[in-house]
């Protein structure tokens, strides 16, 4: 993908290049976000990935980065490395808005555990990426700060609910970016840029956050998160290179019992294990891929081949049918779980929101009906865990699943809004994004080509807590996958 010489910016440069150069003094954690604030103040006006940037505080982060390195103290991963922080994720003296306008006020007095660890890691945070009212949409826009625009094409989404954090990498704003994901929040925006995003395993980096509160017209009241969040949700790095991410993974591994999801320690892959077997999946019977997607996953297939893995096509009797099934109870469950929502998107979101959530309401009545019972909601808990237990026995530690991203490539802006017909066909199309989440298994999304322009990628699954395996395949993917930055494809170093 590149590497740093005298004719590239550190803006352009990756976070494991720039966390190298820091510790060995090649350069100042002050050059690299004086860099990275110059590139913001040029093409963030355009994109409008990161809605807070407080240049001086993070000038004054980085300059006490560098008085740590002169006096020889230990020094983390990520020293040095501008990162963002997305709105919906609490970050002291900064307002957790998640894209609501009612909510600008809601200041965090401390950091989320993944801020934490991001920060004693080193990092430096750089700005607060943009999201959709709630992080509801797989788009990026909202009335408090605005639409987030794709760097490789304006018409198309960057992806959401982490589009802000993606695009922002994809622009040169950051190198690293932290994100969550419950729908493919962090998998769907990351191939949308033409960026790498990883969905860690539930429980390996820590969800907690401080106590979260709704502004409503009745006043400030306490938020209890339903089953989803704490089954599904997960916070992870997206980055320029499976390297970044791997390293930011490093990072906020972060057992915490706080965290109802949390884990006390993490398993490690034994040493010197090589590759491994890869199983196709194209498709879950529901949605036809996009010539362009089927082929996409060819070429990742080929070069995983290349790189040494045995690699079988099509399994349509255990692996396609699990997923697919997962991905129906990610409507199921998901959406019942926010159901409770509705009054306060009604009383204190915008439009797009509002829409968006119906159309999302109609999709799961397609599968689900209209209000799906207790029994219904409670024995689909219980099928999920049945699936979990499957999956991993088919997974074992010896075995991947490669499947798109999506059906299609990256959504027309705004395609969830244009109608029940299109709003329709979205959801069966991010089955690969929707089924994921429900097991609570690691996955990790790679650049592999481009169409037309814009960047597709693939999707690689593991077992429980292989993200090493599963970033192992991602490498081999992207060693063999020559997907320019999106400033190079348009053909300018700026």
């Amino acid at each position: 993908m590149g590497s740093p010489d005298q004719h590239t910016e550190l803006w352009q440069w990756s976070a494991t290049e720039l966390a190298a150069a820091v510790r060995g003094r090649e350069v100042s954690a002050a050059e690299v976000v004086a860099s990275c604030l110059g590139r913001i103040e040029e093409a963030n006006p355009v994109t409008n990935a990161l809605v807070e940037v407080r240049a001086d505080e993070a000038l004054d982060a980085a300059r006490r980065a560098d008085a740590a390195v002169a006096a020889g103290e230990p020094l983390g991963p990520l020293h040095g490395v501008p990162v963002s922080i997305k709105v919906n994720t609490e970050q002291r003296g900064y307002a957790t808005t998640n894209g609501v306008a009612a909510l600008a006020g809601n200041v965090a007095d401390e950091d989320a555990a993944c801020v934490t660890a991001l920060r004693g890691a080193g990092a430096i945070p750089l700005g607060r990426s943009n999201v959709p009212a709630f992080s509801l949409r797989w788009f990026s826009g909202n009335d408090l700060h605005g639409r987030t625009l794709n760097p490789w094409d304006h018409g198309r989404t960057p992806g959401g609910s982490s589009g802000g954090a993606a695009a922002g990498i994809a622009d040169g704003f950051t190198p690293l970016a932290q994100g969550n994901d419950i729908g493919g929040s962090i998998r769907f925006p990351a191939t949308c840029c033409g960026v790498v995003g990883l969905r860690p395993t539930v429980g390996r980096v820590s969800g907690w956050g401080p106590p979260a509160y709704a502004e409503t017209p009745e006043g400030r009241t306490p938020l209890d998160f339903p089953p989803t969040v704490h089954a599904c949700a997960v916070q992870g790095p997206l980055g320029r290179t499976v390297a970044d991410v791997r390293l930011a993974l490093t990072a906020m591994t972060t057992p915490d019992l706080r965290d109802p999801a949390g884990v006390p320690s993490v398993p490690r892959r034994a040493a010197g294990a090589g590759p491994l077997r890869v199983t196709v999946v194209r498709g879950d019977g529901d949605a036809k891929n996009h010539p362009a997607v089927d082929a996409a996953v060819t070429d990742a297939a080929a070069r995983l081949a290349d790189a040494g893995y045995e690699v079988e096509e099509g399994d349509k009797t255990v692996a396609e049918p699990l997923l697919a099934e997962a991905a129906r109870l990610w409507l199921l469950l998901l959406t019942e779980d926010t159901r409770p929502l509705l009054r306060v998107v009604e009383q204190i979101g915008d439009d797009a929101i509002r829409a968006a959530l119906a159309g999302h309401f109609a999709a799961a009545a397609t599968v689900w009906g209209e209000r799906p019972d207790l029994e219904t909601y409670i024995s689909g808990w219980g099928r999920r865990a049945t699936l979990i237990t499957r999956l991993q026995q088919l997974l074992g530690a010896e075995r991947l699943l490669l499947t798109p991203v999506c059906a299609e490539p990256p959504f027309e802006q705004d395609a969830d809004l244009a109608g029940a017909r299109r709003s329709g066909e979205l959801f069966p199309a991010m089955w690969p994004m929707t089924s994921v989440p429900v097991l609570g298994f690691p996955a990790v999304t790679v650049p592999v080509a481009l169409h037309e322009g814009l960047p597709l990628g693939v999707q690689l699954i593991g077992g429980r807590f292989t993200e090493e395996a599963v970033l192992d395949a991602a490498q081999a993917v992207e060693d063999r996958s020559p997907v320019p930055r999106a400033w190079a494809a348009r053909g300018s170093s700026a």
